[in-house]
């Protein structure tokens, strides 16, 4: 692979090889899993036992090969079956003495021989086998009566794979012989080994203690328990599978994608089946754990990763991203990336939206444009409809936050908590600076820098008043086109123009501001007063988005 990364814990579909293996082995329903780790030991051991940590990690020593593997597994998990039976013995003393005289006059081991039963082996690197497959194999293996039963498909160039030989008249396997040590003729066998394999225990341990390292590669060849058991009488027998994608190996990055591309054709094409509309099979991407509810479309573009769920009619993408996202019934995400996230029935979300972990969105709500969200809870019916940034919040219900809000939750040590009511709405670029508290019903002014707690019901309102200097620009930069435009305008009286109630505001305003006042014609109306006392409200229109 060329990586620092172990082969088998390369992912595709939303896993790794190791984990697609040991869950193809557990839907087996086993009494014990094993997992055996040689090469970059400690990392493959954590992904194993955060896999499963019910699982058996068992360590392979410096002798090479597939039988030394085993035989190491087969070693650790007789030790087990051995300690149960000691743990049985304990309560029974007579029992107990019994055995271990009837050992010491040549009897059997007092604790038996260990492990008893099938024992179902399967390499790590082979991320398309599936339980069902595994389950038909053991079930042939079992109906059949067989000493070793084997997963075997056929190929066009079976270079590199262990070949199946057949006897003649039963079509029994007589021999797996590996690439290096086949023969001409054998090389033209298209039947290949899968190194999949269901063992009789007993026929398995006695192959294995009869194992050398005679062969081109110098290791100790699982196969070659299939002529030990042979020797001594054993059926022998393959399943040939018809699918060789399901057997197929990785040994390299062009594998490795070649397998995920293969593997998510199959997941989508599932999917498909049962329900769901993927508009474009080739931009979509679906992990292997993701649910998908029936009436689910996916536009194009879409990526679901990890535990994604989503729900009935609703509808992703295009070009969406979420993992470990809950999507409900009805809801729209378009264009977004998420992760951690819960999108609440009939929401809308995006485009251009990115939702961070902890982000909880009510049943008609809606996350709008270039809208982040991060830890926080937004209530049924409440929108942030465009270009803001809330973290650390909790907003009501049917609330309304204006364009370019952003709660201010980090003070340069600690995140700090915004709470806005029900039924409020905020101004647009309204600063809110936590701790603050936003109460039902209540209203900010846009532009302002909330840093008090606002009643309920109440106007927060925290900005400077506007002061304007005539005469700046042309003073600034005289000669210039905009100073030769607001020249021209001035003596054109353009201000003049403004409709009645626009000039009598702007005369409040000035005065203030202590700006010039602007006096309307007399045929607009009388002039507007320049006493603060007569002056409509500052504050009028200021939460308007």
């Amino acid at each position: 692979m060329r990586s620092a990364t172990p082969k088998v814990l390369h992912a595709l579909a939303g896993r790794t090889m190791l984990g697609h293996a040991m869950a193809a082995a557990r839907e087996l329903d086993p009494l014990q899993v094993a997992v055996v780790v040689r090469h970059e030991r400690e990392l493959v051991a954590a992904a194993a036992a955060e896999i499963d940590p019910a699982a058996l990690v068992v360590d392979q020593d410096e002798i090479p090969g597939t039988g030394r593997a085993v035989q190491c597994a087969l070693d650790a998990l007789d030790a087990r079956a051995h300690a149960g039976r000691a743990a049985q013995l304990v309560h029974d003393d007579a029992v107990d003495d019994e055995l271990h005289a009837d050992h010491a006059n040549g009897g059997d081991h007092p604790l038996g021989d260990g492990l008893d039963g099938a024992v179902v082996v399967l390499a790590g690197d082979i991320p398309l086998l599936d339980g069902a497959t595994l389950g038909q194999l053991l079930a042939a293996h079992h109906a059949d009566g067989n000493a070793v039963t084997i997963l075997t498909t056929e190929v066009a160039d079976a270079t590199g794979y262990g070949r199946i030989v057949r006897e003649a008249g039963t079509g029994d396997v007589q021999a797996i012989v590996e690439h290096k040590d086949a023969t001409p003729t054998q090389r033209e066998i298209r039947e290949i080994n899968s190194s999949v394999y269901v063992f009789d225990a007993a026929v398995l341990r006695r192959g294995l203690a009869g194992l050398g390292t005679d062969n081109a590669q110098g290791e100790v060849y699982l196969t070659d328990v299939v002529a030990s058991a042979r020797a001594e009488g054993g059926a022998v027998r393959a399943v040939l599978s018809d699918d060789p994608m399901l057997v197929e190996g990785v040994n390299d990055r062009v594998a490795l994608a070649t397998l995920g591309a293969e593997l998510n054709r199959r997941v989508l094409t599932e999917w498909m089946r049962a329900g769901v509309t993927v508009v474009d099979p080739a931009t979509t991407w679906v992990d292997v754990d993701v649910e998908l509810a029936p009436d689910v479309t996916l536009l194009p573009g879409t990526q679901l990763h990890g535990a994604t769920k989503v729900d009935s009619g609703a509808t992703i993408g295009p070009d969406t991203t979420l993992t470990d996202v809950e999507v409900g019934p009805g809801a729209t995400v378009v264009r977004t990336h998420g992760s951690l996230s819960v999108i609440g029935p009939d929401a809308s979300v995006g485009p251009f939206a990115y939702l961070r972990p902890g982000t909880e969105l009510g049943t008609k709500g809606k996350i709008g444009t270039f809208v982040e969200v991060k830890n926080s809870q937004i209530g049924e019916g409440s929108k942030v409809p465009h270009l803001s940034y809330i973290g650390d919040t909790t907003i009501g219900e049917h609330t309304n936050i204006g364009a370019a809000a952003v709660t201010v939750n980090y003070d340069g040590q600690t995140k700090h908590r915004t709470v806005i009511g029900s039924y409020a709405k905020t101004g647009a670029d309204t600063m809110f600076v936590a701790p603050v508290t936003v109460g039902d019903g209540a209203y900010t002014g846009a532009g302002s820098v909330i840093v008090k707690d606002v009643p309920a019901g109440a106007l927060g309102v925290a900005r400077a008043q506007q002061r304007n200097v005539e005469g700046w620009v042309e003073r600034r930069w005289p000669g210039t086109p905009a100073a030769e435009a607001a020249g021209r305008a001035r003596a054109e009286g353009s201000d003049q123009q403004l409709g009645a109630q626009a000039q009598q505001q702007l005369a409040a305003h000035n005065a203030l501001t202590g700006a010039i006042p602007v006096v309307p014609p007399a045929d607009q109306g009388s002039a507007a007063s320049t006493d603060p006392a007569d002056s409509s409200d500052p504050t009028e229109g200021s939460t308007q988005r």
